[in-house]
């Protein structure tokens, strides 16, 4: 895929997402592109291998969340908030989310070291000073954090349990899934309440995607 490609295809993604980024931010996202593709090469940080399926399934797939949580920060007047992206991988959508959100502090965990290390490593070369990498067990995080995400990490029962004490008073769960998952959502606890299940449209993808919203009741 060349660079003008890949310019292009997220130049209309971003415009059939309804989002609009500054020159740099966009630089940002296709430099971000080009570290998951040179680093999978070793590090296998993926599954996806073709440069043109990772902005799709992955760039585009995590834009597709950011409109909805810029939305959120703005209407809860959080322009210094902070966000922990739990079982971040390759930084999905955390890296996303720090380009798309300046503003936002956060932190991408995960128990693979090497991940944590590119994370850390793409925070330095992107100029990202609102973005870090944590090598750490989510359990053992404290927080607060206004937003604790996830993409495709666990079932919410679990991502919820498992991140409970690094949610901020007031704060809110943000969980990327596929279709529907209405067996997950009913098996939730009376202490997690979902107060909105948002359908969500990536550009070029023909697959189902929700983003569920939960706050600690």
């Amino acid at each position: 895929m060349s660079a003008q490609a890949a310019s292009d295809a997220l130049a209309a993604g971003l415009e059939a997402l309804g989002l609009v980024l500054s020159p740099e931010q966009r630089r940002q996202l296709l430099a971000y592109l080009g570290l998951i593709v040179k680093w999978n090469k070793v590090y296998n940080l993926t599954a996806v291998r073709d440069p043109a399926d990772m902005l799709t399934h992955h760039l585009l797939d995590s834009l597709s969340a950011l409109g909805p949580l810029q939305r959120h920060l703005s209407a809860q007047g959080l322009q210094h908030a902070s966000l922990l992206d739990v079982g971040s991988g390759a930084g999905l959508p955390g890296i996303v989310f720090a380009i798309g959100c300046p503003g936002l502090q956060v932190s991408c965990v995960d128990t693979v070291s090497k991940k944590a290390a590119f994370i850390q490593q793409a925070a330095g070369e992107l100029g990202l000073k609102n973005l870090r990498g944590v090598h750490a067990r989510v359990e053992s995080l404290a927080g607060p954090f206004d937003v604790v995400c996830s993409r495709a990490f666990a079932s919410l029962l679990d991502f919820t349990a498992w991140s409970r004490q690094a949610l901020a008073p007031g704060g809110v769960w943000l969980a990327m899934k596929g279709k529907h998952p209405a067996d997950e959502l009913a098996a939730l606890p009376a202490q997690v309440q979902v107060f909105h299940v948002e359908p969500l449209s990536v550009p070029g993808l023909q697959a189902e995607r929700c983003m569920v919203w939960m706050r600690a009741s």
